[in-house]
This record gives structure tokens, sequence and C-alpha cells, in this order.
């Protein structure tokens, strides 16, 4: 299996605005050309943050773990709509409630990330075709093993900046 390279996807400004259109390849070919994703990061009632796997054949970051859900927002689509359907892809669920967390500029792909979190304590049904796996885990395992290759840059980076404040408000997980 692998992502198809001709995918269309919106090219955005740093505002979210509809510019035009950038094939996934392109858009992941080093062009820097800003594009919409989503990012979903899903706590339980213990304060544990559930990661997926990457697969092998993922034309970025390889078989590392990351973000429980993350995909690209859809030709046409509102970033809500994907964030529902990415859910609903990856981990088989849509009676969830997210919070936004933050909007940013992920400067290596060139990406406008929608980062949300929620609470779910209901099983997960994590697709067998677009994840390698998944499991929940506990907040000082993740930390413990920053920086050592396990996970993907991005959600290192993401953790320390904007779920680590989001935690520590008390609305992470709790």
């Amino acid at each position: 299996m692998r992502d198809n390279r001709y995918e269309l996807f919106p090219i955005v400004d740093e505002g979210g605005r509809f510019l035009g259109t950038i094939s996934r390849g392109h858009a992941h070919d080093g062009s820097k050309i800003l594009h919409p994703v989503v990012h979903l990061h899903v706590f339980n009632s213990r304060g544990e943050l559930y990661l997926q796997q990457r697969p092998t054949w993922k034309d970025i970051q390889p078989g590392k773990w990351d973000t429980a859900c993350g995909g690209h927002v859809d030709l046409g689509e509102h970033v809500d709509e994907a964030l529902y359907r990415e859910v609903g892809e990856e981990l088989g669920i849509s009676d969830f409630n997210p919070h936004p967390i933050a909007r940013y500029v992920f400067e290596s792909q060139r990406e406008l990330v929608h980062v949300h979190a929620c609470t779910y304590d209901r099983p997960l049904h994590p697709s067998n075709r677009e994840l390698a796996g998944g499991r929940f885990w506990p907040l000082g395992e993740i930390l413990g093993a920053l920086g050592k290759g396990l996970f993907t840059p991005n959600f290192e980076s993401e953790l320390t900046t904007y779920l680590i404040p989001y935690i520590n408000k008390g609305t992470g997980g709790r």
C-alpha cells in the first residue's frame, strides 16, 4: 500500500484561506507549499495519551510513533469535516468531542496544522489499513523516550509546545 501522490490538497495561506491546489506528491517533494492538516490527541481519563504507529509504507516518518490521528484536509473539505473523517478512518470512532488547542505552521513539510484533543474512554478501533498499531502511553513513558528516535519529530515538538501546556492547565485527560 502507498499514498496516492496524485491526490489533490488545498493550498492555503497562514490564515487558512484557500489559494489553489497541489498534489500530494508535490506537497511532499520539498516544495514547501502550505497545505492544511488535522491532528487529534486522544487522552483517557487516567491521563494517558494514545499514540499510533505509522505504517512502514508511509511516505513521511514510516514506522515512528505519532499523534493518535492525523491527516490532510481534502480539497473542498472544512477542517472539522477532515478531523471527523480522519478519526473515523484511523480510529473507527465518531462519538468524540474535540477541543481546539492550536493552529501553527509545521515548517518541515510546510503544513498548517490544526491541533485538537479529546478525552475518550470507550474502545478505539484502529484501522489495520491506516495504522501499524497503537496504544495508550503514560505521559512519563513518553517523556522518557523523547529524543531517542521513537517518535516523529512533529509529535515531539507538538507535545512540548502545545500539549504539555494544555495538560498543565488541567484540561488534558482528566
